[in-house]
């Protein structure tokens, strides 16, 4: 910018008056579309341009121009010849481009550093420049001016948090106008009062409100204020919305869910439920009898409602002795045996203990029953395995499995002792002879682990007193790996669209297995016959589909997939997997050429069959039907949609239009439709449908004068049609069939180019009328057609009497008609080759033509003046005379085809 600057200032030193460096300010918003006017330079800088003062001395034009094209010139349009500065098309985002500091944000060409009015120190700390450098040429007004454009916040930005939940923890002795602070306070882009200026709860459950707190820097905290007591065990959780709303019209707004956890505090103490237990026992009772059981309630949570039990130091030490308390769970069991001597009542003072609490009591009586007799004894000797009491045995064990051996017995050997086996289950106990009091445990069929885990059976002694005693057995069944996995459904019928996304899910195969641990836990794996782009997840069992499936390629899929188990040895089942692809609207119709041609006689019956128009779409049911419809043409033609049929709708005439192009269209049945386009080329066949048209002589009333002195193999006039038809139906032939006068076989006729010739020389007994009767046919199939015309030829030297000739020709002819056929060789695959070779002779011809035409207009025109003949009356069916030696220039004559009937 400097280097410019010194090029620009060094050589317009002498203009001190306009160089030096000036500073103009505007302000605009930001987001402004394209256009917008900001400021014009050179009226604000009051250049005379500016204030419509016309120089005495004339100027050159001013000119400004942006000194380099930096950040700031991406976002203004300077006009070079106005000086007016307008937003460009690329649109200002003040929180994009300016970051906020302490002071204003600059960003543009360069920070200025000339003195000026205005100055960064007087901007607010939400200021936002954008800095230009603008040249003003030419070097009467050179100037460079430093432009600076302050960017407006607009309320574009609704305040956001930075987390959607926010959770905040109070303790439940919180006194009323706690204040917490929440840690995640809304951000706001904006600046100014289109930043955050409040918070709000949606419900404030009548306990909290919300304050604001501003720093010294602005920014807003909000503050959680607790205004009613709490209480952790009536509620430990308050879940409500905090808002945070901006000061802009409309204000904008933004929301986080807001979670208020309750914590606990030890403001709850052990409470039993009852003062005193009472209790008896039997004086005999065995060592491990449950007495009794205490239990507190303690509120708090945690480590503050932990509890533990002791006895108070009111209770004896004997009675500690017999009697155990666990100090956890509040259990008493028996732990010595009873002495004779011992007290019969006990009072068990025991204590509930919790953290910083004064303790519960509670006060358990208990009462021994004094027995004068030992009730049985049961000894258990363990064959299965035990652990405490619990004996393990695997299903599928065989029956009659030994489980233990019990010997029952009297300790007092005074009584007989008998015993049974208590309980469900497939067990039996029966004597083990030939001991005494011996008696084994035993299956009585298989175990299942799927049917029931674990039973608890009782052996129960008694004597014959009626004293008895049981030993409690659990016996648990440990598992075998004896299942197979069971699919929930054998057949898995699946359904996709085509065009699916790659690894689209298909479904999440189940399969369950009653075994327990590692041999109940299934993995998936793919059969052998199903297709490499599909997966199988081995522990969720989530189908995929790697790739994407094409209907039209491949419609249905079947394979088999297996569970197995992780037991050993491994068992497995299997299942089998349909999947069917659904059809989607992704084929267009497909003619099956692009192009069709027809060929079709013309006068074709309407609504006949002209061809049949094949399309195919390789979609499936609605999105493959296809409708068929002309686009252009159709007031002619119609197709049938069903059988794609094209006819047409009137009989088609080939001498009016040869050949038709249509343009077909195939729309499907799918949502949107697809559609393509063929191109249709119909071109008629001729048929010989129009007889051939003579063109010359017009009429048969007009005749040519024949001078009697005419060459043989001289030209006297020629005969000329036209065929419409086509190919060799407009072949034509010149055919005389019916001659009369003086002598009629004088003149012969070319049968191809219709030409009369002079045959033989004309003597005095020839003059006369000869009237030749010339038959015009064509060469059309399966029958030809003609068309007949009257060739009158008047041999004289002159003609001196015209109504006398008028008269003859006006009598009918009797002509005999001679059915003579033309011998002419036709042969239409070489007519060009034939017409090509002709032409010289034809030029030839042609200037003969003329030059005879010449001659015969003098001699015309030398015997009407030598008769005095001024005036000629014109006859409506007489032609002109037409000179005797001269071939006609059918392009000068003004040639009307008219009817001439058949004979």
């Amino acid at each position: 910018h400097l280097l410019l600057f010194l090029l620009f200032v060094g050589p317009f030193n002498c203009f001190a008056s306009y160089s030096r460096a000036t500073e103009l300010f505007y302000s605009l918003n930001e987001g402004l579309p394209a256009g917008v006017l900001i400021g014009s330079l050179a009226r604000d800088l009051q250049l005379p341009t500016a204030s419509g003062q016309r120089p005495t001395v004339p100027q050159p034009p001013l000119s400004f121009t942006l000194a380099s094209r930096g950040l700031g010139g991406q976002y203004v349009r300077l006009d070079n010849r106005s000086g007016e500065l307008h937003t460009s098309a690329l649109e200002i985002d003040r929180e994009a481009l300016c970051v906020e500091s302490g002071g204003a944000t600059v960003f543009g060409e360069a920070e200025s550093t000339s003195s000026s009015s205005f100055s960064s120190s007087s901007l607010s700390s939400e200021s936002c420049l954008l800095l230009l450098d603008v040249l003003v040429l030419p070097q009467e007004y050179f100037r460079l001016v430093k432009v600076k454009i302050a960017i407006r916040d607009v309320n574009d930005n609704a305040p956001r948090f930075p987390v959607p939940h926010i959770h905040l923890s109070v303790p439940e002795n919180a006194p009323v106008n706690t204040r917490l602070a929440i840690e995640h306070p809304a951000l706001d882009p904006d600046v100014g009062t289109n930043g955050v200026q409040t918070y709000r709860l949606r419900d404030n459950y009548g306990v909290f409100t919300l304050d604001v707190e501003e720093n010294e820097s602005g920014e807003r905290t909000p503050y959680l204020i607790v205004m009613g007591a709490l209480d952790r065990e009536t509620r430990e959780e308050y879940v409500t919305v905090i808002i945070a709303e901006d000061g802009g019209t409309p204000p904008l707004v933004g929301s986080a869910t807001l979670t208020i956890g309750i914590s606990d505090i030890n403001d709850n103490c052990p409470q039993f439920s009852d003062s005193q237990l009472n209790v008896t026992l039997y004086g005999n009772s065995s060592l491990g009898t449950h007495v009794a059981t205490v239990h507190a309630e303690d509120l708090d949570l945690g480590s503050n409602a932990e509890i533990t039990y002791s006895y108070s130091q009111k209770v004896p030490q004997l009675s500690r002795d017999l009697f155990h308390l666990d100090e956890t769970t509040g259990a008493i069991t028996l732990s010595s045996k009873i002495d004779a001597d011992a007290p019969r009542l006990h009072r068990l003072i025991i204590l509930g203990n919790g953290p910083g609490c004064i303790p519960a009591v509670i006060t358990v009586l208990v009462t021994i029953i004094k027995v004068m007799m030992r009730p049985p004894e049961v000894v258990p000797r363990f064959i299965a395995n035990e652990v405490e009491g619990v004996v393990y045995l695997k299903e599928l064990e065989p029956i009659n499995t030994p489980i233990a051996f019990f010997t029952i017995k009297d300790p007092d050997e005074k009584y007989k002792v008998n015993c049974y086996l208590d309980g469900d289950g497939p067990f039996r106990l029966s004597p083990y002879k030939p001991y005494n009091n011996e008696y084994l445990l035993e299956t009585t069929k298989p175990l299942d682990y799927e049917t029931q885990q674990l039973y608890e059976i009782s052996v129960v002694a008694w004597n014959s007193e009626g004293f008895n005693v049981n030993k409690i057995i659990k016996i648990q069944v440990l598992d075998d790996n004896d299942n197979s996995p069971v699919f929930s459904q054998q057949l898995i019928e699946l359904s996709i669209e085509e065009n699916n996304v790659p690894n689209a899910f298909l479904t999440k195969l189940h399969a369950t297995d009653a075994d327990s641990g590692e041999r109940g836990e299934v993995s998936y794996f793919l059969g052998p016959d199903a297709p490499s782009y599909f997966s199988l997840d081995k522990t969720t069992g989530v189908l995929t589909v790697a790739t994407q499936l094409d209907r039209e390629e491949k419609e249905k899929y079947r394979y088999t997939v297996k569970a197995v188990d992780s037991g050993f040895p491994p068992r497995e089942s299997i299942a089998t997997v349909t999947i069917t692809v659904l059809d989607k609207n992704d084929n267009s119709p497909r003619f099956i050429n692009k192009d069709f041609s027809f060929f079709v006689p013309e006068n074709f019956p309407g609504f006949g069959e002209i061809g049949v128009i094949s399309v195919t779409d390789a979609d499936a049911g609605q999105n493959g039907w296809v409708a068929l419809s002309v686009l252009n043409g159709s007031d002619i033609f119609v197709i049938d949609t069903g059988k794609g049929v094209l006819r047409a709708k009137v009989s088609l005439d080939r001498e009016q239009q040869s050949s038709y192009v249509l343009w077909i269209e195939a729309v499907d049945g799918g949502d949107p439709a697809l559609s393509s386009t063929a191109k249709i080329t119909i071109l008629l066949l001729d048929i010989n449908d129009n007889p051939p048209l003579v063109l010359f002589p017009q009429s048969n009333m007009s005749y040519l004068l024949v001078l009697p002195s005419t060459l043989p193999g001289s030209p006297i006039t020629e005969v000329y049609a036209v065929d419409k038809d086509t190919g060799m139906n407009a072949v034509i032939a010149y055919s005389i069939i019916g001659r009369r006068g003086p002598r009629p076989e004088s003149f012969r006729i070319d049968p191809k180019t219709g030409n009369i010739t002079l045959e033989e020389s004309l003597m005095q007994n020839d003059y006369g009328l000869y009237r030749l009767l010339v038959k015009v046919s064509d060469h059309g199939y399966p029958e030809p057609l003609h068309s007949t015309v009257m060739v009158n030829l008047f041999v004289n030297d002159t003609v001196s009497n015209e109504s006398y000739i008028e008269s003859l020709l006006r009598k009918e002819p009797d002509i005999n008609i001679e059915e003579k056929q033309p011998q002419i060789s036709i042969e239409p695959t070489h007519q060009k080759m034939e017409s090509a070779s002709c032409m010289p002779t034809l030029v030839a011809l042609s200037i003969i033509s003329l030059g005879s035409i010449a001659l015969v207009t003098g001699m015309g025109i030398y015997i009407c003046l030598r008769k005095g003949k001024k005036h000629h009356r014109a006859d409506e069916n007489m032609e002109v005379q037409i000179p005797l030696n001269g071939r006609i220039n059918l392009h000068m004559l003004e040639k009307k085809p008219m009817e001439i009937s058949n004979i």
